[in-house]
């Protein structure tokens, strides 16, 4: 043991895990939720807009009306490629859902254009990094919290990152502001045992002893949301500022700093969240969306900013929060009611930015901030069991799009996260529906007297020429985004890249194999939406943090309908109609090789050979920042950390837990005869004979532990 542990006057270890508790409450209000009109309502302060907000209210409006054109025109092409031109009931119903669609593709290509106009002129008037110089001092009040929430992680990469951003801070002589906490959620035992060693082991490392603290909650209430409310309560009130991270998230020191200097120059800011950058991965799945990340996302990011300004939503993780307006406005209660759409909101980062705006506090969006840095899910298998948790948790945010007093800027990103799922059952109801057009028209003799005492007939007409210009004008606004993004690449310089070749050669083969993801996301967010609607139970697992691959048995499990369903729907439209067949093809024979699809994109082998031939090269890979050599070298050197058994077996181990524990006189004598017979079976049948819940009793009962330890023959 080292010196951060201590003898009480009981003749007992102790080790300082946290600091001394300094309660604050922080209660969260009722939700007023009203009616639709609440929408159009903002907030109520009555203080004159500011000219960022007046810039946000224009720039907003003439998004509005561009997309609100772009789609009108685009539907009154549809309606004239129909045959009946949009009169008959499905047809109807077809153009009905083409509006909302072809309105969310319109958005996302005016953001990403807007992006590659601001990124490519360099100016930006409202850019919050221009408020504050580099080398502006940090007062002595600006103390500030670096929480990182975790729920049953892999203990050696989350350590290793967070070693990374300790000694990156410490880089810049900043560090005495600055306190690390790591949140701890975990249920499993084991990592719960090697969560603790690997703390004491990394306050050892960066001699860390009263600046690295650990907290584990035994009850795991609202997740994340709660883990933070938990903090705030116990020690918000000794911070000025917190950022947040994820189990995955490595910051720079120059990073960190700068976001306080942000804070501190705009007392008006309640959030400003980064930009994070994908790197870490090897699979091909995971080093095509690091590429596309890299690539494609500075304009979204840059484009997003200019339409929202002061009104950016919040990721959750990467973002400097302002502690005392967020303990004051954002915590989060349950929502009322019943159903699938009540209770416990799992989307909280949304909401909360909601609310601190709600409150009178910006929230920025810090685009062009260096230094801060994420991974990607290695598969899509496991990209698909998050964005079933986005799913659920972004349709329960639509009831709040009722909530009083929320800016009608947050009612956007509310309705931008809803759509970003609901779009799939709808893109895939205009398919069926398109198929069913097809189908009435191969197989119904046409209808020529629509109305009562029609005169003249209407003939069906189909104008194939209006069709194709129409698919042009639509791939126009899914692909031009992506292409503009490789141009501004290679004009920035492209050899951190690989290239401009390489560059061109990665947007053209990242683009093909997201047109072959986007059906089987398709189908799987379309299952996600209909189980959130009707109430289906949903597993909470923390992602992988390593480079998983996809076998062939899973992906037959998972996608095997959508297989069947993609072969059966192509033989179904060929048999009626050859010519049409063709139309479809990029829809069903991507769900017709889905499997080979989801694996061979999961394989590690085919991610290094791309890098190899420097295909879908980013400069993190090419020059990596130190915090990423740092964390992927801690990562490879890591030992293996003990678990439960080691708990009982190893006296140092056993020593820090005890040490780390907390001795309960109040514990009733049926708690310490219950926790006695798990000591006497743990002995008899080994360690492993307990069940999890068991095994978490006697990590949390050091009196337990040390019975346990003294008790194992050969051990003192």
């Amino acid at each position: 043991m080292n010196g951060d542990l201590a003898t009480d006057p009981a003749g007992s270890l102790r080790s300082r895990m946290a600091p001394p508790v300094n309660r604050t409450p922080m209660a969260p209000h009722a939700w007023p939720l009203r009616t639709v009109f609440s929408l159009f309502a903002s907030d109520r302060r009555g203080a004159q807009p500011s000219p960022w907000q007046r810039a946000g209210a224009i720039r907003r409006a003439l998004l509005l009306l561009l997309v609100l054109i772009q789609t009108a025109l685009a539907t009154w092409s549809m309606a004239v490629v129909l045959p009946y031109h949009g009169t008959r009931p499905l047809e109807m119903a077809i153009l009905g859902l083409f509006v909302p669609l072809f309105a969310w593709v319109s958005a996302g290509f005016w953001t990403a254009l807007t992006g590659f106009l601001v990124l490519l002129s360099g100016r930006d008037r409202y850019r919050i990094s221009r408020t504050v110089a580099a080398g502006a001092a940090i007062g002595e009040g600006a103390r500030t919290a670096i929480v990182m929430p975790i729920a049953n992680e892999s203990v050696s990469r989350v350590f290793a990152g967070l070693q990374a951003t300790f000694r990156s801070l410490a880089a810049t002589g900043e560090l005495r502001h600055f306190d690390f906490f790591v949140l701890s959620d975990t249920g499993d035992p084991d990592l719960r045992v090697a969560e603790v060693v690997a703390w004491h082991d990394a306050c050892r490392a960066l001699d860390a002893a009263g600046r690295l603290f650990y907290r584990r909650r035994t009850h795991r209430l609202k997740r994340k949301s709660g883990n933070l409310a938990d903090f705030c309560r116990r020690w918000g009130r000794n911070y000025r500022y917190m950022v947040v991270l994820d189990a995955d998230s490595v910051m720079s020191g120059e990073c960190l700093t700068a976001l306080v200097r942000l804070m501190e120059a705009n007392p008006s800011a309640g959030i400003i969240q980064t930009v994070p950058v994908a790197a870490g991965r090897d699979t091909l799945f995971a080093r095509m969306q690091q590429f596309a990340n890299r690539v494609y996302g500075p304009l979204f990011a840059a484009g997003l900013h200019f339409w929202q300004l002061g009104e950016s939503p919040y990721w959750g993780h990467n973002a400097i929060i302002r502690v005392a307006p967020f303990m004051r406005h954002c915590a989060l209660g349950r929502l009322p009611g019943r159903g699938a759409l009540s209770g416990e909101i799992l989307s909280h980062d949304f909401v909360e930015a909601a609310l601190m705006r709600r409150a009178g506090w910006a929230v920025w969006l810090a685009y062009d901030l260096p230094g801060s840095h994420e991974e990607m899910p290695p598969n899509l298998m496991d990209e698909l069991l998050r964005d079933r948790r986005w799913c659920r948790g972004n349709l329960i945010n639509s009831r709040l799009l009722f909530a009083e007093g929320l800016h009608p800027a947050h009612r956007a990103v509310f309705m931008t996260g809803i759509m970003a799922y609901l779009s799939a059952p709808l893109w895939f109801l205009f398919l069926l529906l398109s198929t069913a057009l097809l189908a009435v028209h191969t197989l119904v003799p046409p209808t020529y007297f629509l109305k009562p005492e029609q005169l003249y007939p209407l003939w069906p007409q189909w104008h194939p020429d209006w069709a194709v210009a129409l698919f042009g004008a639509t791939a126009a606004l899914l692909f031009l985004p992506k292409i503009l993004a490789g141009v501004l690449v290679m004009m920035q310089g492209a050899r951190t890249f690989g290239g401009g070749l390489r560059v061109a050669a990665g947007v053209l083969t990242e683009s093909v194999l997201s047109a072959l993801l986007a059906p089987i996301r398709m189908l799987f967010h379309t299952q996600f939406v209909a189980g959130t609607l009707i109430g289906g139970a949903m597993g909470w697992r923390s992602p992988p943090r390593e480079d998983a691959e996809t076998g062939w048995g899973e992906a037959i499990r998972r996608h095997g309908w959508h297989s069947l369903l993609g072969i059966l729907w192509a033989a179904g439209v060929y048999w009626l109609n050859p010519g049409f067949a063709w139309w479809l093809a990029p829809i069903t024979g991507a769900l017709a090789l889905s499997i080979p699809i989801s694996v061979f994109s999961s394989r590690v082998s085919l991610g290094v050979r791309a890098r190899r031939a420097r295909l879908f090269l980013i400069p993190e890979e090419s020059r990596p920042p130190r915090e990423l050599r740092w964390t992927w070298s801690g990562v490879r050197r890591a030992a293996p950390l003990p678990g439960f058994p080691e708990a009982m077996l190893d006296p140092a181990v056993n020593a820090l837990l005890r040490a780390c524990g907390v001795t309960r006189a109040g514990h009733s004598p049926g708690v310490h005869q219950g926790h006695h017979r798990l000591v006497e079976r743990a002995l008899e049948d080994g360690p492993n004979s307990l069940h999890l819940a068991e095994k978490n009793a006697l990590l949390g009962d050091p009196e337990a532990l040390g019975r346990l330890h003294r008790a194992v023959p050969n051990n003192d």
